[in-house]
């Protein structure tokens, strides 16, 4: 079968789902991968086929130069759990902001392009990033079916459940849906209807461990896949062959921090100068321009730029982060204890999940201070326990089916939300091919 995967162009949500594209192209089907046009050198550097699509998106300028940052502060909260903050009307007026600065910004751009793209190549499958509707859109138009990949825990589908049951309760005429109406009016510009699975997806791919999952959604089909780290291309150095003679601590703060901040939200020099007198070895993962800003290190840190976690991990001891998934669940895959400093989104929740199994231990980045972090540092390198929790969740990990042993589901899947009137390419196995 053809299969599009599509993101906006956001590396860090690209990388999470490369190895899934890859266990499609290696099961025999044709894997296409689209995205902005700032995104193409990076798909193409996994291998896969990229495609451009559309111009790309402002939305990272508009957050580094503090236009909307107001939004993602003080305003609709996806991850929001008092009930209180979560009648129908602060919804409806969360999704009323969150549309046009987030997700229509993201999106506007590829949608046209991504669409024709789709009606020219006909996939069968098209899996999609939780928040680029492109996807969706695109597939309806072509009549593909589609798939949403998470990259963290689905906020979005248990806010969009919360939402939908109370609209159900107000009256006929005060039923106002800001995402489906974006929603609608893109999909009737392109020839087709409404409907939920446009916010949602016809079913779900989900690399979360299920012990750190939110609560199941009803009506959610979730197809558990084991979260394979992908870092992109990435060389060994040689300094990582030798055996660490103490205890070996990884600092990573990300990918995207300076695309959506204009830089780390926490005091990078501060944490370092804390952890000077510790008698372990600080592995600080940063690109050349930020540790060029960042200038002379403790001589215990080794500025490493960005190597491969996955290469990384397992001569690790402990690791501090930001609590972005990838890293998160790259260190959880080698059973590396973690001290998280989250900021926002789904970073804090995520924390306070792995905290719960005893896997790690976490501090706000808001509230992160050099002492504090060597504390809690010294607790993971110092308490067991830690290292028990990561390791079970790790075993967790492990009994999740790798992404070959998926592809036979998505298959099934596809053959039964495709458009029936579209002519089927799916894989013809070596038995169907053989002639009595």
């Amino acid at each position: 079968m053809r299969v599009l995967i599509t993101t906006y162009s956001d590396v860090s949500h690209l990388l999470g789902m490369v190895p899934l594209g890859w266990a499609l192209r290696t099961a025999g089907h044709e894997v296409r991968v689209a995205s902005q046009p700032s995104l193409t050198d990076a798909v193409a550097a996994t291998g896969l086929t990229a495609v451009p699509v559309g111009t790309d998106h402002r939305f990272f300028e508009t957050l580094a130069a503090g236009g909307g940052q107001e939004h993602a502060e003080e305003g609709f909260d996806l991850t929001e759990e008092r009930p209180e903050r979560l009648t129908w009307e602060a919804m409806r007026d969360g999704y009323a902001e969150i549309v046009p600065w987030w997700w229509s910004m993201v999106n506007k751009t590829m949608i046209d392009d991504l669409t024709s793209f789709c009606r020219w190549w006909r996939p069968d499958l098209v899996i999609w990033e939780p928040i680029t509707f492109a996807g969706p859109l695109a597939a309806r138009a072509s009549g593909a079916a589609h798939a949403r990949f998470l990259w963290s825990l689905d906020f979005f589908a248990r806010m969009r459940a919360r939402f939908l049951r109370l609209t159900a309760e107000r009256p006929s005429g005060e039923r106002q849906d800001p995402l489906a109406l974006w929603l609608g009016a893109r999909a009737r510009r392109l020839g087709v209807d409404f409907s939920e699975d446009l916010t949602l997806g016809q079913f779900t791919i989900d690399h979360t461990p299920g012990s750190l999952r939110l609560e199941p959604v009803a009506g959610v089909r979730s197809v558990p896949v084991r979260y394979v780290p992908y870092n992109g291309r990435a060389v060994v150095p040689g300094w990582l062959r030798d055996p660490p003679e103490r205890p070996r601590v990884c600092v990573s703060l990300g990918i995207s921090a300076d695309e959506w901040y204009g830089g780390y939200v926490v005091p990078v020099r501060e944490v370092l100068d804390s952890l000077a007198d510790l008698d372990a070895e600080i592995v600080l993962t940063m690109g050349d321009e930020q540790a060029a800003r960042l200038g002379p290190v403790p001589a215990n840190t080794r500025v490493a730029g960005y190597v491969p976690l996955h290469a990384l991990m397992p001569a690790c001891t402990a690791m501090i982060n930001h609590g972005g998934p990838g890293t998160v669940f790259t260190g959880l895959a080698h059973g590396v204890p973690q001290l998280v400093l989250p900021n926002q989104f789904d970073a804090p929740a995520l924390a306070r999940n792995l905290a719960a199994r005893q896997a790690g231990l976490t501090l706000p980045a808001a509230e992160v201070t050099g002492s504090r972090v060597r504390d809690l540092l010294v607790r993971l390198l110092r308490e067991p326990a830690f290292r028990d929790g990561a390791g079970e969740l790790r075993r967790e990990m492990l009994a999740m089916p790798a992404p070959n042993e998926v592809v036979p589901v998505l298959e099934e899947l596809t053959e039964r939300h495709r458009d029936g009137d579209q002519p089927s390419r799916m894989r013809t196995t070596a038995h169907d091919a053989v002639t009595p």
